[in-house]
This record gives structure tokens, C-alpha cells and sequence, in this order.
């Protein structure tokens, strides 16, 4: 199974509510017409957090197919044709991030009905092989995070490999999805000792300074 996360961000001059309506009243029924979709989700960040200015981007779609045959497949249809026909109306295609990803569950627990989903945007560590940062964050980083009580579920996006064989390598490298039941259980969360060693462990595969976070609301469409 392939995981699609566009990370996505509202064109120029267009508000965070209006992008946020359009996205999911307009665009989400076009998407969910695409024939061999098995999953489509869309995180919204939470209103609040644009208090403070600009966040890391405006939200991130994600869309399971079951490989690049059906994800070729899925891109010849009309209904594909639509989709990317009404991403001008509300999306700044020039910064438009898609990321072909494979899902590695690392706490299996259920989605708590009104939680609140952490998505983070990472970049690895300057020289280091994508494969063997892949192998930590999976291996090493995700089981220290997973004894996080608070943390009900958390799954981690992993760039397919050959991204980095392309002459452009990708935007980020991975994006890892946590849920809590809510904003003030994560915050107390920020205080125990496995969330202390998950952000020690960080500086051995990641690169300083490139984490961004958002709090999003989930939105699941088809699945």
C-alpha cells in the first residue's frame, strides 16, 4: 500500500476559513469520485494556531492506493483530471508538496473520536544515508515515543527510497502523525520522561532546527 501526503498551503490572498471550506465541501467530494482511492483524509490545522503568524503549511491530504500501478491507473481518469482541475481555486500550486510514502504503525491504538492529531514535516540529518535514518526513526526513535501514555495512536510516513535517486531530492523526508484525546493532555505529555528521550533521540537522525508541527483536526472522506 502507497501513502500520497500532499502537504498543501491555500493560494495567495485567500483566508485559513475559506481554504479550509473550499478543501473540504468543494475538493473532498471531487476526490472521493477517483476510482482506486482506499483511503482519503485531510488534516486541518486548528484555527487557534494561526494566532501567532503563518504555520509550516495549511493543512496535509493523504490518499492510500494500493501501489504505483493503481496510483498510474488513477491518474488517467477523468475524475483525477477534475481534481487537479480545481486545485487553482484554492491551492498555491508553486508550493504544492506531494510525497509518495509507505505507513509504518508504530503505537496501534484507535483514533479518539474529537482528538486532536499532531503532524510534524522532518528533514534528515546532513550526510547521513535516508535509508539508515529511515531504519532509526523506525527501529530506535518510534518505540521511545510510543511510551508516551498520552499518545493514543502514532504512525510514521517514510519517503519511498527512490525519491532520493531523482536529481531533485524531496521536500521532506518524513512525516510522522500522532493522536491524543486533546491540545491539554499532549501539553502535560511534554513533561514526562519518554517525551524528553524521544526529543534526545532527535538529534541523531534529524537535522537541527527543520521540525515544524502542526495540530490538526481530522477529516477522513473515503475509508
Amino acid at each position: 500500500m502507497i501513502k500520497i501526503c500532499e502537504v498543501a498551503y491555500r493560494k495567495p490572498g485567500m483566508s485559513v476559513e475559506d481554504f479550509q471550506a473550499h478543501w473540504l465541501g468543494t475538493h473532498g467530494p471531487i476526490v472521493a469520485r477517483i476510482p482506486g482511492i482506499r483511503r482519503y483524509a485531510q488534516c486541518h490545522p486548528k484555527l487557534a494556531g494561526y494566532r501567532n503568524g503563518e504555520l509550516i503549511c495549511d493543512g496535509i491530504a493523504e490518499i492510500w492506493v494500493d501501489d504505483k500501478e493503481a496510483l498510474r491507473a488513477m491518474s488517467q481518469t477523468a475524475e483525477f483530471a477534475a481534481a487537479k482541475q480545481d486545485e487553482p481555486n484554492f491551492i498555491d500550486g508553486n508550493r504544492l508538496v506531494e510525497l509518495l510514502t509507505t505507513e509504518s504503525v508504530i503505537k496501534d491504538g484507535p483514533v479518539p473520536k474529537n482528538g486532536v492529531k499532531s503532524i510534524s514535516l522532518l528533514t534528515f540529518k546532513t550526510g547521513m544515508d535516508p535509508a539508515v535514518c529511515q531504519a532509526h526513526w523506525r527501529e530506535k526513535h518510534g518505540p521511545i515515543a510510543a511510551e508516551i501514555e498520552a499518545l493514543r495512536r502514532y504512525v510514521q510516513c517514510h519517503v519511498l527510497l527512490g525519491a532520493y535517486r531523482k536529481a531533485k531530492p524531496p521536500a521532506f523526508d518524513g512525516i510522522p502523525m500522532a493522536w491524543f484525546d486533546n491540545i491539554a493532555d499532549m501539553r502535560l505529555s511534554g513533561a514526562s520522561d519518554p517525551y524528553a528521550r524521544t526529543k534526545a533521540d532527535e538529534v541523531n537522525f534529524l537535522e537541527p532546527g527543520r521540525i515544524g508541527t502542526i495540530l490538526t483536526q481530522e477529516h477522513v472522506i473515503v475509508g
